[in-house]
């Protein structure tokens, strides 16, 4: 257990809290036990919803809600949190009824997510939010390594095709401001090849040239010039 904790980035002042969260539906039912992982998880989702999106807000300010959720969706997949719980070593610590067993519950990809979010709400439990953000960012740490997050950003993915193109990198610049000082709305035209390529509009300048870009993005085929 006490490696387990390392791995994982939290030392538990109750250890029962961690036992719980590797108890399965099975064993519970077969070993007449007080209970299972299920609510731990439940808990865990929020948890990691919560500091999930809190990681994304930091890291990319500029982002819009929308590449923010596909983002998030991304990140907090089943696949994305049973690869760590196998890093973590999280299968062995699992407690599983004999057909669990049997059938190989100990690599199934559903229970180890569902027994990571478990624990990442034992870890809220037993130390409060700061010690599951500092378990949470770990993940999401290694969920988005090698991966180029930037390509979410549609402007740096407007910049790459049209270089690949030989064309000069595209400009913006806001062509219309209005509303009162604290709720301006931003409208931004993208150039490209010093022509007009598309309109986009924001609450920020940056939110703005990010909608300009998706509108020349949505309608170009990739190998397409932007017209």
């Amino acid at each position: 257990m006490a490696a387990f904790e390392k791995r994982l980035g939290h030392a538990f002042r109750d250890r029962s809290r961690l036992e719980a969260a590797w108890v399965h539906r099975s064993a519970a039912n077969e070993r007449k036990l007080a209970g299972n992982y299920e609510r731990l998880e439940f808990l865990g989702d929020a948890v990691l919803g919560l500091c999930a999106a809190e990681w994304l807000f930091r890291r990319f300010p500029d982002l819009p809600e929308g590449d923010l959720a596909r983002l998030k969706s991304t990140l907090v997949s089943a696949e994305a949190l049973a690869r760590y719980a196998r890093d973590l070593g999280l299968g062995a610590h699992l407690v599983l009824g004999q057909g669990e067993e049997r059938s190989g519950g100990r690599e199934k990809a559903s229970l180890l997510a569902d027994s990571l979010e478990a624990v990442m709400a034992a870890v809220y439990l037993d130390g409060g939010l700061r010690s599951a953000r500092k378990v949470v960012d770990a993940f999401l740490d290694a969920a988005t390594a090698g991966l180029d997050l930037s390509a979410s950003d549609a402007k740096s993915e407007l910049q790459e095709r049209i270089q690949a193109l030989g064309l000069a990198t595209p400009t913006y610049r806001v062509c219309e401001e209005s509303g009162p000082d604290h709720e301006k709305l931003f409208t931004v035209e993208v150039l490209i090849g010093g022509a007009v390529a598309g309109r986009g509009s924001g609450r920020s300048k940056k939110a703005a040239e990010l909608d300009a870009a998706r509108c020349v993005l949505a309608r170009q085929e990739p190998d397409a010039t932007p017209r």
